[in-house]
């Protein structure tokens, strides 16, 4: 059995303030759902706040982005000692930093590898373009992605590696995948791809996400396929109630 895991990225969202008060709305409904994984992922400002608020219980903190050398002169960079020092997990290749930053697959495997290094624990996001879709390059385009964020990852660090399957053309747009489409992609195209890299019970063993506008109205539709595991949660992870009742879908 797959462990149902929920992470709500609130990408570049919330002050000190705001972050303080989201977290303490949704935290009491978050603890009460220790049958899954939660994971929060604020911006890098809020992280130690964060930190705080969840001491002593078993929702998890995560970071958003890393840099894969721990010091040095990276103007403006984070450090995988400095995202350890408060968080258990991070995201890594977010189509929005792939798009917006020029995040390659190179980048992403240093930036997991440097992860795995330090004990944190990488969601690996994948996802095809609206125009790689209409294409029909997703299988092309998520088999690359998933060979380049993992290359030379040891089965080993295996089960400390989530994927986040993300449809570039379904985040932010209110365009979801169906739940049969998403699960088509991870069950006939991710799995595998792991099971080529790293045998059939490594890749069943792993989770793997969606995310893409997802909301409670639409939750429980990803959640009873066979293949998907949880969400990755961008716009309904900045409400309290919203992300708690996501979580309550997966818990079910």
């Amino acid at each position: 059995m797959r462990k149902p895991f929920i992470a709500g990225n609130w990408k570049m969202n919330q002050t000190r303030a705001s972050a303080h008060e989201l977290i303490t709305q949704m935290l009491p409904g978050l603890v009460e759902l220790n049958t899954i994984d939660r994971v929060i992922c604020p911006p890098f400002m809020s992280l130690a706040p964060a930190a705080a608020l969840l001491a002593g219980t078993d929702v998890k903190l995560g970071a958003q982005n890393l840099f894969w050398e721990d010091a040095g002169a990276y103007t403006g960079e984070v450090s995988p000692l400095m995202v350890k020092e408060f968080c258990d997990y991070v995201i890594i290749g977010h189509s929005e930093r792939r798009t917006y930053f020029g995040e390659t697959n190179e980048s992403v495997n240093k930036k997991m590898k440097a992860a795995l290094s330090h004990g944190l624990l990488p969601i690996l996001c994948i996802g095809e373009t609206l125009a790689e879709k209409e294409a029909n390059k997703t299988a092309e385009v998520l088999i690359t992605q998933v060979h380049g964020g993992l290359y030379e990852i040891s089965r080993d660090s295996l089960d400390k590696v989530v994927i986040a399957y993300e449809p570039v053309w379904a985040i932010g747009t209110g365009r979801a995948a169906s739940g049969e489409e998403a699960n088509a992609v991870v069950n006939v195209i991710i799995r595998p791809t792991l099971a080529e890299l790293y045998g059939e019970i490594a890749a069943q063993e792993m989770r793997v996400l969606y995310g893409g506008s997802v909301s409670s109205k639409n939750a429980g539709e990803f959640f009873s396929q066979s293949d998907i595991d949880g969400a990755l949660i961008g716009g309904a992870s900045l409400k309290a109630e919203e992300f708690v009742n996501i979580a309550r879908s997966a818990a079910k």
